[in-house]
């Protein structure tokens, strides 16, 4: 079994926290780094410094952002009476460049998962139930990623809408069963979205 300096050893165990990264890659990025590209490590730390000290997420949309000025808690998004729940920021922006939409978002951050801890409270979703409360969204469209969990997130969300007399939709047309929203086509989300069904 190889073993490696201490300092080595912590970079490639740091890197491992990325999702999908293994042993393996994780020990090869650290070579690349350390071996051809010293200058981009110190590029990638001071960015990885600056993003953690610079972004934070909005506390109504849970979006990450830069300014106190979330861009998708505007006053014009919110007259639409729409808002999109999602399960995080990629499935957001997978359909803000390509669906048309321009109402308000909720990102999850996840999904309702009891096995793996993840409740109501680790959703966030008592601000949606004030949000919801407050008046002002007509339409809850819900675009979580079509799964067991999500599902379950899915049915949870449209009883919260409903004992505020809120519509549910959700999207469904050309979504698979299991597919990952960022992952699925511009057009193909864009008539999901359009196509929205009532739940």
């Amino acid at each position: 079994m190889a073993t490696y300096s201490p300092r080595l050893h912590r970079l490639i165990e740091a890197l491992r926290r990325l999702p999908g990264v293994g042993p393996k890659s994780a020990q090869r990025m650290a070579f690349h780094l350390l071996d051809r590209d010293r200058d981009g490590a110190i590029y990638l730390g001071n960015m990885l410094v600056e993003a953690l000290g610079g972004i934070d997420r909005c506390p109504r949309c849970r979006m990450f952002r830069e300014d106190q000025q979330c861009p998708y808690c505007s006053e014009a998004r919110g007259r639409s009476g729409q808002l999109c729940v999602v399960e995080n920021p990629a499935d957001l922006l997978a359909i803000e460049n390509s669906a048309g939409y321009r109402g308000r978002y909720f990102v999850l951050m996840g999904k309702l998962s009891p096995l793996d801890g993840i409740g109501p409270e680790q959703l966030g979703l008592s601000v949606l139930a004030q949000q919801l409360a407050e008046g002002g969204v007509s339409e809850l469209i819900i675009a979580i990623n079509p799964s067991v969990d999500g599902e379950a997130t899915s049915y949870y969300l449209a009883e919260m809408a409903r004992a505020q007399q809120v519509k549910v939709t959700r999207i469904a047309q050309g979504v698979p069963m299991g597919g990952e929203l960022e992952y699925v086509d511009g057009s193909t989300l864009s008539r999901a979205l359009s196509g929205r069904q009532p739940v």
